[in-house]
């Protein structure tokens, strides 16, 4: 069946912050792929184009659970527009770097760290808020929106990002992307306070570490969460592959392959969420996860082996399309299991399981390319993701039974 899209009809609410995420979410990507490009175009090395991964991983853990407890706080609308703004200014840093005559690796190490920091508040602002402004019958049909959303953008991004790099370079990727978070900003601001709602007075809440310490307790006692967690986890840190796409565009010899490799994964992924109206009749949730994982290591894998550009890109997008369903899968967990009143906390936590792994996994790519070569980077990272999904649905047991009843409602014919 067809994507749902009743909550952008019937929500004017939820629309908007839907049109600030998608286009933000656009810019995003072109960046995602302009800075790679310009730290291996400076330094010609696999590891610090990984060690962008490191580089960002104390920024998302610390800032992804500070974040989350902040989300539950204070004001959500409020806390995703300071963090769109600063996120602004990161990019501003970038293009000023990117203007100069010998732009500084270190500045792009330390903007990329302050952008990531500042992803860190916004993640659960915006998770927390997009629960509250939807009703628990449409969380199918949002969940799958979000995806798309977020998959559209990972497919027009890449793209555009190798238009904007062949032409203008990054000075013009980065350009892009801040005027995107301006316009973001715009349709936040239009959001009606009246729709989110408010927050418990600060003399009704417990100390900010108390709060942090109920969403840990949370997560750990609920299996069919933590199974969310750790299969995102495994499946990014061992089988994510784009820390070396700019190495792989080079060795093809055209610069606007690194937006085509980016964007296999993200066409494979909307192809297969365009159609995901199938998802809401879906009960057994926690054995599609690991399932979807599963396939997307396999993908990774036959990438690895891949002796064309071509069969790799097939690869990539039977990898992407894996990894949309994964995600609806788990989103979904999430907003079926966590109360409002722990959504910004456990946001946080489903950032930081959404974030490090790709992060690590970047880092992992790098150094295993440049010691062991590219094509054995990738097919060996596929091939742990595979048995370390599998062994995640076996020792969480619970995870692996989850189910739920069928939510009717997501998956309606949009007409």
């Amino acid at each position: 069946m067809l994507l749902d899209i009743g909550p952008l009809r019937r929500n004017a609410a939820f629309r908007r912050l839907f049109a600030s995420q998608f286009i933000s979410g656009l810019g995003t990507m072109v960046s995602y792929v302009a800075v790679p490009w310009q730290l291996y175009q400076l330094t010609h090395s696999n590891a610090q184009v990984g060690l962008l991964g490191l580089v960002q991983l104390v920024p998302v853990v610390a800032c992804g659970l500070l974040g989350g407890a902040l989300a539950d706080r204070v004001d959500r609308k409020r806390l995703l527009i300071a963090s769109e703004a600063l996120m602004a200014l990161c990019l501003a840093g970038l293009l000023a770097n990117a203007l100069t005559a010998a732009p500084s690796v270190l500045a792009i190490y330390a903007l990329v760290a302050v952008l990531q920091g500042a992803s860190g508040f916004h993640r659960p602002a915006l998770e927390a808020l997009t629960q509250k402004l939807a009703r628990p019958e449409e969380f199918a049909a949002v969940a799958a929106l979000s995806s798309v959303r977020g998959t559209v953008g990972m497919v027009a991004g890449p793209a555009l990002a190798g238009l904007l790099l062949a032409r203008w370079g990054v000075v013009g990727a980065y350009l892009f992307d801040f005027c995107t978070f301006l316009a973001a900003l715009f349709f936040i601001s239009r959001i009606p306070q009246a729709a989110i709602g408010t927050v418990d007075a600060p003399g009704e809440r417990p100390h900010l570490l108390s709060d942090l310490g109920e969403g840990l307790r949370y997560a750990w006692a609920r299996p069919e969460l933590m199974g969310t967690y750790i299969v995102d986890i495994v499946a990014m840190a061992f089988a994510f592959p784009v820390a070396l796409f700019p190495a792989m565009a080079a060795a093809d010899g055209r610069t606007e392959a690194v937006g085509w490799l980016l964007s296999a994964m993200s066409i494979g992924a909307l192809a297969i969420g365009l159609f995901s109206g199938w998802t809401g009749r879906v009960v057994r949730h926690g054995r599609a996860v690991v399932i979807a994982a599963a396939v997307w290591a396999l993908g990774i894998v036959a990438l690895g082996f891949a002796p064309s550009l071509a069969l790799g890109l097939l690869c990539l997008a039977v990898a992407g399309a894996a990894d949309m369903v994964s995600g609806v899968f788990r989103g979904t967990i999430w907003n079926q299991t966590i109360p409002n009143t722990l959504r910004g906390r456990l946001a946080g936590i489903e950032m930081i399981s959404y974030l490090t792994g790709p992060l690590i996994g970047n880092t992992r790519a790098g150094f295993m390319a440049d010691a062991w070569g590219v094509s054995a980077a990738v097919w060996i990272g596929g091939a742990i993701c595979f048995a370390g999904v599998i062994a995640t649905g076996f020792a969480l047991p619970r995870f692996w039974a989850y189910r739920s009843a069928p939510v009717h409602a997501a998956g309606v014919v949009a007409a």
